[in-house]
């Protein structure tokens, strides 16, 4: 009896480093696995994610019309805005994102004033109206000088007048270029806040 307690207290501490080794060999397996396995998790979720992070980068002048599609006569002529669009995944190319009005100011000079074809009341497409020479809103009567202001404020409907829109003349292979800056504008407000 004596000696069968003296040959089990070994094997006792002889399972006890057995099973302490396998707990620590498991433990360290488990965080090495968990640090290998992060990395790339995180770089999955980093491409994932990454064209939502460039999408706010958009923006800048964009070509309209050459100068010569302008007529110096003062009357604004509209034009659609067409660039390559990017949401978060995709690429669509010249995708048509919006419309301006061009108008020559002076003759034989190079002025060009822009306006957003956007009213500023619901966001309606205005139409210029060429024989009562101004502005029309369809959805709520708003009405708009050549120069985008508003014809009796008082009782306009937009609480604004039509955004405009900065606009560069750029020579390009001996041609000269209607550049605008184009942007959409919140509605409904009299601050002329720029959409994200």
């Amino acid at each position: 009896m004596v000696s069968s307690d003296r040959t089990s207290a070994p094997r006792d501490a002889r399972a006890g480093d057995e099973d302490r080794r396998s707990f620590f060999s498991t433990a360290t397996a488990v965080i090495v696995g968990g640090i290998v396995s992060v990395f790339p998790f995180a770089a999955g979720l980093l491409v994932l994610f990454d064209p939502l992070r460039r999408q706010g980068s958009a923006g800048g002048f964009l070509r309209i019309a050459s100068l010569d599609e302008l007529p110096a006569d003062g009357v604004p002529r509209s034009f659609p805005v067409i660039t390559d669009r990017v949401d978060a995944w995709n690429k669509f190319v010249n995708e048509p994102v919006g419309m301006v009005f061009l108008r020559r100011t002076k003759e034989g000079v190079a002025q060009v004033e822009a306006l957003n074809a956007v009213c500023p009341h619901a966001g309606c497409f205005v139409d210029f109206l060429s024989k009562e020479s101004h502005f029309q809103c369809p959805c709520h009567d708003s009405s708009f000088e050549p120069n985008g202001t508003r014809i009796h404020p008082e009782r306009c409907p937009s609480p604004r007048d039509l955004d405009a829109l900065a606009v560069e003349i750029r020579m390009v292979e001996g041609r000269e270029e209607v550049w605008v800056e184009f942007k959409n504008f919140r509605a409904g407000t009299p601050e002329k806040i720029a959409d994200a």
